[in-house]
Formats: C-alpha cells, sequence, structure tokens
C-alpha cells in the first residue's frame, strides 16, 4: 500500500500499513525458537497491545470513511477494506501461532490450559465452587427489554452475550441478556496441582464463566452464547483554545473515554450469525470490523499467565544493568560534569545514574532550582517525590507537566496536582502542543557565581521503561547548551517569544527546518562530486517533507542508512527513487528508542541526539529538542554502539524492500536462521555492561 504524490510518479509507503508491518516483525518473536517459550507468549501478547493502541488511535477515520462509503480523499472505504483485510490476516497469524504451537509447547513444559471439556469430575467441582464463592457475586446479567436497552460496554472489556429460550420471571419472552465480565477478576486462575504431577493447570475467566452461564438464568436455557469485546475510539479530543481549565477538561474527557466510537468487535469463532449480527447492529460496525477469534478475545492478559507461572528456564535471563562507566560511586555529579560532558547508554547502563543525579541536586544545600519536563514517568515515580522533596527543602521548583501524553494522561493530572499541593510551580506547557522533550535543568550557588548542570534524553524518566528502553541520557555543564535549555524553560512558562539558541534546536519552531537543511546540504555536495552520507536512527520516519527531502539526497548521490524500528513511509532501493537509501527495522528483547542523527559531508560530521521522531506530530505540534554531541570520544561511543552495531546486525534487523515489505537481515541463502553466527547488537551491548549476579 503507497500513497502516490501529486507530480510525483513515485509513491511513498502507507503509514498504517507501515505499523502493520512493524507488528509482524514483533510477532515473529514469538516464532522463534531461540526465544524462551514464556517470552514467545509474551511477544504475542504484546502484539495485541499494539493492535488495541492501533484500533484506538488510526482507525476511527477509516471506518467513518467506510459507512459513508467515501470513495475520494485519504480515506475512503477501500483503504478501510485493505487496512481490514491486513489485520484480519494478522490476527489469523496470531491464533495459528497461539493454538498451533505456544499452546502444545506450554502443555509439553507442564503448563496447560484445561478446557471444560478436558476437566476431570473434581477439577469440575472446584471451578464450580471457585465460580459460586468467587465470580458469581460480581456478575449482574442484564437481559434486554424496552426498559433494559443495551448496555453501556467500555473499551476492551469482556463480556459475554447469551441467547435464552423459555420466559422470565414475568412471563415474557426476552431472548438476549448481556454479562459484563468486571476488570477486578482475574483473567486466569491457576486450579490446584493433582498429586504427584508437577503440572500448572489454569483455567480462563472466559472458560470459568461459560461453563455456568446456565447458573446465571434459573429457569431458562441458554441456547447459545459468544465472548465478545468491543474497541473503541480513544486519542482524546479537548478544544484548548476554548476551554478555561486544562486538566479540568481533560478529567471529564478521561470518564468518557471508555465509551468512544465503536471501531472492533471481537467474538468467538463459534459465535452464531444473529448473535454476531445484533452486536454489529447495536455498536454500529460493518462486517469487515467483525473479528471471530479461536480463543481468548483478549491476548493481552495473557501477561497474567505469565506472570503466575514460576518458571525461570522460560523466561529471558534477568539483566543486571552496569553503573554508567564515565561515573564512579560516590562521586559528585557536579564535580564530574566540570571535567566534561557524561553519556548513559540505556538500559545497558543504569537508570538509577539519572535519578541519583536528582537526588544530589536535591540534597545539595547549594542547590537554588530545579527545572523539569514530565511526559511519563511511571506508577509510584520517585522522580516526583524528589521534586515534593525538593520544594520541601526551599528549593524553586517548575515542572513542566504535559497533561495530554497519550494514556498517561490520568497520571500526570495526578502529578500535577500533588506537586502544586506542596508549593512547585507547575505548567502544562503551550496550548496546541505537546511538551515531549526530556529535560532537567538545576542552577547551584557557586564560588564564581550561579553554574547550571543538565540532563537531556532520546527516552522519559521512566525507572520501568528505562529497563526495556533503549535511549541515551546525556549530562552536561556546557554553559551555553544549559542557557538554552534555561531559555526553553522560561519560555515553556511565560510564553515569551523564544531568543536564538545557542546550540540546541527546539520543535516546532526550529528542528524540522534544520533537519530538512541538513539532508539538503549533502544532498548539494554529493552533486558537487564530495563524499556524503547521513544514517539516522528514531522510531518512525512519517513525515512526507522529510522522506521526499532524503529521496531526493540519494538521488543526488547521498548514502543514507536509516535505523526504524516502526513505521517508515520511504521505500528503500526503488530505482530512480531511493536507489542510496537502505532501511533496517531492529526488533529485539529490548525495544529500541533512542535518536540519533548522523550527518557526513566532506569530511566534516555532525551527530545529533534527540527526543524526536521524524514525524510531523513531533516537528510541528510539539515541544521537542535535539542538541549536537561535540565531545569526540562521546561521538564516537555513540556512533559504534547506536549506529554501527546497529547497521551491523544480522539476528534481530529486517531489510526494507521497494515493495514495502520486510525481509530478515540473516535471510541470505535461505534460512531464517541458519547456522552462520549471527551477529545481535542488543546482545553484544548487553554483555558488554552488564553484571552478574
Amino acid at each position: 500500500m503507497s500513497i502516490p504524490s501529486p507530480g510525483n510518479r513515485h509513491s511513498l509507503l502507507d503509514r498504517d500499513h507501515s505499523i502493520l508491518a512493524f507488528n509482524e516483525r514483533v510477532m515473529d518473536w514469538a516464532r522463534r525458537p531461540d526465544v524462551p517459550l514464556l517470552e514467545r507468549l509474551r511477544y504475542l501478547s504484546i502484539v495485541s497491545s499494539n493492535l488495541d493502541e492501533f484500533f484506538e488511535v488510526r482507525v476511527a477515520p477509516h471506518i467513518t470513511a467506510a459507512k459513508a462509503n467515501e470513495q475520494r480523499g485519504l480515506y475512503t472505504a477501500q483503504t478501510y477494506e485493505r487496512l481490514s483485510d491486513k489485520v484480519h490476516q494478522l490476527v489469523a497469524q496470531q491464533y495459528a501461532i497461539y493454538n498451533d504451537e505456544l499452546l502444545p509447547l506450554l502443555e509439553k513444559k507442564g503448563i496447560k490450559l484445561v478446557s471444560h471439556g478436558e476437566r476431570t469430575t473434581s477439577q469440575r467441582r472446584w471451578v464450580k465452587d471457585f465460580f459460586v464463592a468467587e465470580v458469581q457475586p460480581l456478575l449482574m446479567p442484564v437481559g434486554l427489554d424496552p426498559a433494559h436497552p443495551f448496555p453501556q460496554v467500555a473499551n476492551k472489556s469482556l463480556n459475554f452475550i447469551v441467547r435464552l429460550s423459555g420466559k422470565d420471571a414475568f412471563g415474557r419472552e426476552n431472548e438476549i441478556a448481556i454479562v459484563k465480565v468486571p476488570r477486578i477478576l482475574p483473567r486466569f486462575v491457576r486450579m490446584p496441582q493433582p498429586k504427584g504431577s508437577r503440572q500448572a493447570l489454569f483455567v480462563s475467566i472466559s472458560s470459568l464463566i461459560r461453563s455456568h452461564l446456565g447458573d446465571l438464568f434459573p429457569g431458562r436455557q441458554v441456547t447459545e452464547f459468544s465472548q465478545f469485546r468491543v474497541t473503541r475510539h480513544s486519542d482524546l479530543a479537548v478544544d484548548e483554545e476554548e476551554v478555561k481549565n486544562l486538566r479540568t477538561a481533560l478529567r471529564k474527557g478521561l470518564q468518557q473515554r471508555h465509551y468512544g466510537q465503536a471501531l472492533r468487535l471481537e467474538v468467538s469463532a463459534g459465535c452464531s450469525e444473529f448473535l454476531s449480527g445484533f452486536l454489529l447492529e447495536q455498536f454500529g460496525l460493518p462486517e469487515a470490523a467483525l473479528y471471530r477469534v479461536p480463543g481468548p478475545v483478549n491476548l493481552v492478559r495473557l501477561n497474567q499467565l505469565i506472570d503466575k507461572v514460576d518458571a525461570p528456564a522460560l523466561r529471558f535471563e534477568s539483566y543486571n544493568a552496569g553503573w554508567p562507566v564515565q561515573l564512579t560511586p560516590g562521586q559528585s555529579y557536579f564535580e564530574r560534569l566540570q571535567q566534561g560532558d557524561v553519556l548513559i547508554h540505556q538500559p545497558y547502563e543504569s537508570f538509577d545514574a539519572v535519578l541519583g543525579f536528582l537526588r544530589e541536586a536535591v540534597q545539595d544545600p547549594d542547590v537554588l532550582a530545579i527545572k523539569q519536563t514530565i511526559y511519563r514517568t511511571g506508577a509510584k515515580s520517585e522522580l516526583m517525590e524528589l521534586l515534593r522533596e525538593a520544594v520541601r527543602r526551599g528549593k524553586e521548583v517548575t515542572a513542566v507537566v504535559e497533561l495530554k501524553a497519550r494514556f498517561d494522561e490520568e497520571a500526570n493530572i495526578n502529578y500535577a496536582e500533588r506537586l502544586e499541593s506542596v508549593g512547585a510551580q507547575v505548567v502544562y506547557g503551550v496550548v496546541g502542543l505537546k511538551t515531549h522533550a526530556k529535560m532537567l535543568l538545576v542552577t547551584r550557588r557557586e564560588e564564581g557565581g550561579l553554574r547550571r548542570y543538565a540532563h537531556m534524553s532520546t527516552g522519559n524518566y521512566n525507572p520501568g521503561t528505562a529497563r526495556l528502553y533503549t535511549d541515551l541520557s546525556y549530562l552536561t555543564a556546557d554553559p551555553l547548551l544549559t542557557a538554552d535549555l534555561d531559555q526553553i524553560f522560561l519560555h515553556l512558562a511565560s510564553q515569551n517569544r523564544l531568543p536564538r539558541l545557542n546550540k540546541a534546536l527546539m520543535a516546532p519552531f526550529h528542528l524540522h527546518k534544520a533537519m530538512l537543511e541538513k539532508v539538503e546540504a549533502a544532498g548539494a555536495a554529493a552533486a558537487a562530486g564530495k563524499p556524503a552520507s547521513i544514517v539516522l536512527k528514531m522510531n518512525s520516519l512519517t513525515d512526507e517533507p522529510m522522506a521526499r527531502a532524503l529521496a531526493h539526497a540519494s538521488q543526488q548521490g547521498v548514502k543514507i542508512d536509516l535505523i526504524v524500528r516502526g513505521a517508515c513511509v520511504l521505500p528503500a532501493q526503488v530505482p530512480g527513487f531511493t536507489d542510496n537509501v537502505r532501511v533496517r527495522s531492529v526488533i529485539g528483547r529490548l525495544l529500541e528508542h533512542s535518536r540519533v542523527f548522523q550527518f557526513r559531508i566532506d569530511g566534516q560530521e555532525e551527530l545529533w541526539l534527540s527526543s524526536a521522531d521524524w514525524m510531523n506530530r513531533n516537528m510541528l505540534r510539539r515541544i521537542e529538542l535535539a542538541w549536537p554531541v561535540t565531545d569526540p570520544v562521546l561521538r564516537n561511543r555513540i556512533v559504534d554502539e547506536c549506529l554501527l552495531a546497529y547497521l551491523h546486525d544480522t539476528r534481530d534487523a529486517w531489510l526494507l524492500q521497494p515493495d514495502g515489505t520486510y525481509v530478515p537481515a540473516s535471510q541470505g541463502g535461505g534460512s531464517r536462521r541458519g547456522k552462520a553466527v549471527l551477529h545481535s547488537a542488543q546482545s553484544s551491548l548487553m554483555a558488554l555492561y552488564g553484571t552478574k549476579g
């Protein structure tokens, strides 16, 4: 699937289909025999989670166009049909892996999901007792009639639809009932172990309830039933120009999010046409939005099963991040930064060092002020507690809290209120723009006057994801760069015009234009016969002007390597269009998240780190930051670890083809993973920096 451009015979790839292709690559980890079995199950769960978000955020305009039978424009009935066909194929592959590969392998390892038909008499008795004691009291079946209309069904909740024969207590033949399954109920329950057995036996909540649906309707017969789950549009839309209080408006929006436009309906594979048709009509969905699945309608909840199994041999070996090589435990961060900048490559090196920097700033009586952006910090954030403690110690604390961080809105609202409650200055950035830049600025009184110290990052201040995402943290006392950050914080708080910055680039003002200019400069140099190359590492490349600028530079002779984990709309090595562009995606145990931009023109190199992907939203609708790395030692390290290592990856890398498909980098000579020694950038870096024990 591609997007034509007026006046250009070459097309870019479709963003939504590229997102689905990314999920195919993630799903490959569920197939890989070299991946521990429970981790394979987890990757299958990740794909389901990704697809949930894909529907919640990306599908609404497609389905709206389909229902209106739109024939022109970016979203049409045809684009929805093609997208739907692709998702159906992906889901079919997903359940085939689940049923045909993973469940049999789990059973061989003594882990079994026991269906109703497989349960022994004693197991059925135990399940019945559990249902009566723990489940039935929480279920409230609703029989549908004019006084009991179809109930509100929350986004991604588990439900049952039941068809009944006979009459109700009032002599009426209302045949349809709905049973909502509370989220508080565990999705998998461990059954008692048979004597002398080491098996881990489980029953799913859906199997447990379906076995006893009849108990919920005494005096009537269940003639047919199905589990079902609806996915709804969940991207909050708040008119920031109109609302008086963004925080209050978002709180109201959060209450409505669970009941947005219906986009997808999942039912059991055996669901009758009568029941599925009834549900499609209730939710106002076309037939293509119906997904019949041979298994649980929510594979995301497989994480609960994984967590209940005590089998270390079936998981990844635990990894202990090393202490950053540039830092000495116990040494003052301020003293160290006076000697030069510090790079922390997460999660190979520990994120605890970043918290240590903030902790020292909070405890140091000479620190006068702390300013920080907050996007995603995770639950029970130590960082937030440190900022509150800083206020209590009399320091000036300014927090730029992004309330519109998707699916973290409620947590950030709560954090904002807790910071305000102790006297911190909390601002919400700029109306209409998300603050996505990751910045921490410390102002300290020293002998020569006030001095600033800063932390910048390609990733979030979240200790949880910092163990799973690859990111670069950068600590500096550079006077020019820290002065830039001070001006940016002042701009975000005061809304004053941003002055010219010394080193940093900021979106939406400079970053997009500056990156385009660097690509164009490389193209002009190559056209003049000078050597020029570009290597970019990011999560997504979907900005059309930037993609076309790269294509044009390729035509001028620039050698371009793109390391793009997720969606990439620029096809690789299309004759006459992107002959000199190579695109690879690395999908590994860790989620690739760092953004690194290298430009080499006639022997001169520029290297930039950034919080931004090359997406229209990042460049033009967000507050983003990019900064240059000028220290030659740090620059070489970043090139070696973040660019060259990934360009030589043959185990976890995929290569983009001209038609938009991806093939494994190891696919030379046929086998997906043959006898040749394959190189994994992530494994090599984990071995380099990890500690034992």
